[in-house]
């Protein structure tokens, strides 16, 4: 037996992050992981989607260089050429992680773990005990009752990641993130792409005006989608996969990609058998990521709070600073930041409208077009800025569509954050030509004194 200050099952976002935060507080750490350090994020998640996506963008600039001058043709895509670079990115941060762990003397367990008490978990036959427990085995890419992932014609993300040609047609099930930023990137590599999503909108858990943007700017594209119905069945034959939807409307296509959410991995883990309060195979938490067992912790996709590598991040150090006794302050959530990394981004803080009148709030909106910004002309980019900010008072969101938006969400988590008002922010001086300076035309929209926009 192995005594620890805690004992870390998962080392994915969540998991590391708290291993690599509580070593340097001085705690004996053991971080326990199945696959790779790094879990879903650097290796199937927001990293190779990520490097796809840029793959993607290069694509585009070659095929739209007379647009800007450039004699440039683009030839058709070299997938073994795109894996390579991707793969080379992840291993240089999976080396460089790798290289963290060790220098912080945490002791990485390389297996699969279970807990089997209160405060012991068991990997290959030898039990690790700690004061403290904490879990983060993350999450699964989910698909639907009688929807068979067979990893050739029926994939999800994980297979996306690791395609070896560019399909012909690709039917995409589900127009959340992960859908949305798939779709772009085949599009972009010359696929044809429809997106089927039964909710209302693209993007639904984003503020409407910028669902209805991205909507827009697909269209252009030529992405097709289906908004509103439900899907019924997919049938396989040599030709691809047709997929029938609710109101009887069917498609085919080479590829059928599931994107329909993801799952929290705690199955056969012996979280129930310790009586961990859970809910539809979410482990449930207090405010500082505690379980209702004491010494026992859940971090990242595990619980039920927004599924993002940064959250993870976030909810490993507070577990780490709460254990070490620092009584660091709870996340707030509305304070995280959101992207999606398709083309156009589309990135966001705070709430929107709708969440923010459903909270009583005497809500005033500004959208600023970056039609009147200098630097989006120059890359040749529409989309807004759109503020959601309370009468008289703070900036309650920022929801933003365009080129590159997700760089300017840094000063927008600030000012949401912070708490500042349109005044606050109208006053500070934006270096031209950026796109950063339209996260300062919009709050001087909104505080009445408009400079490049209509007031």
């Amino acid at each position: 037996m192995s005594q620890f200050d805690l004992v870390i099952l998962g080392g994915g976002s969540g998991g590391y992050a708290c291993a690599l935060r509580s070593a340097q507080l001085g705690l004996n750490v053991a971080l326990i992981e199945a696959d790779k350090v790094g879990g879903t994020c650097l290796h199937k998640g927001c990293i190779p989607t990520k490097a796809l996506l840029h793959s993607a963008e290069i694509a585009d600039g070659a095929r739209e260089g007379t647009k800007f001058g450039v004699k440039s043709t683009f030839d058709g895509i070299d997938m073994a050429g795109v894996n390579t670079y991707k793969d080379g990115v992840i291993s240089r941060l999976h080396k460089g992680l790798q290289g963290l762990v060790k220098s912080r003397n945490i002791t990485y367990i390389e297996g699969h773990g279970k807990l089997v008490s209160k405060d012991t978990v068991e990997v290959n036959g030898v039990r690790y005990t700690g004061k403290n427990i904490i879990l983060a085995t993350g999450s699964y890419a989910r698909t639907l009752p009688g929807l068979e992932i067979d990893g050739k014609q029926i994939i999800t993300s994980d297979h996306g990641t690791k395609m070896d040609h560019v399909p012909s047609s690709v039917i995409v099930l589900g127009g959340g993130v992960i859908g949305c930023e798939f779709a772009s990137v085949w599009k972009s590599f010359g696929a044809d792409v429809t997106i089927i999503e039964g909710l209302p909108h693209l993007i639904a858990l984003e503020d409407e005006s910028s669902s209805k943007q991205l909507e827009r700017a697909f269209r252009k594209r030529g992405i097709n989608f289906e908004l509103g119905v439900k899907f019924k069945s997919a049938i396989k034959d040599q030709r691809g996969v047709t997929v029938t939807l609710e109101d009887g409307k069917e498609f085919t296509a080479e590829i059928l990609m599931v994107s329909v959410g993801r799952g929290p991995v705690s199955a056969n883990l012996g979280y129930e058998e310790q009586g961990i309060s859970m809910d539809r195979g979410y482990v449930l938490v207090d405010e500082k990521c505690r379980t209702n067992i004491p010494g026992i912790w859940a971090v990242g996709d595990l619980i039920p709070t927004l599924q993002l590598a940064h959250v993870g991040f976030a909810e490993g150090m507070l577990v780490a600073e709460e254990i070490a006794g620092l009584n660091p302050r709870p996340i707030n959530y509305d304070g995280i930041p959101r992207v999606t990394y398709s083309d156009p981004e589309v990135a966001s803080v705070g709430l929107t409208t709708a969440e923010a009148k459903k909270r009583g709030h005497d809500v005033v909106e500004l959208s600023y077009d970056l039609a009147g910004n200098g630097k989006a002309q120059i890359l040749g980019t529409a989309g807004s800025i759109k503020l959601v900010g309370e009468k008289d008072g703070p900036i309650l969101g920022v929801h933003m569509v365009g080129a590159r938006v997700g760089e300017l969400l840094a000063e927008a988590e600030l000012i949401f954050n912070w708490e500042a008002r349109a005044t606050d922010v109208a006053s500070l001086i934006h270096a031209h030509p950026t796109l950063s300076e339209a996260m300062g035309e919009a709050h001087m929209a909104l505080a009445g004194k408009p400079l490049h926009a209509h007031g």
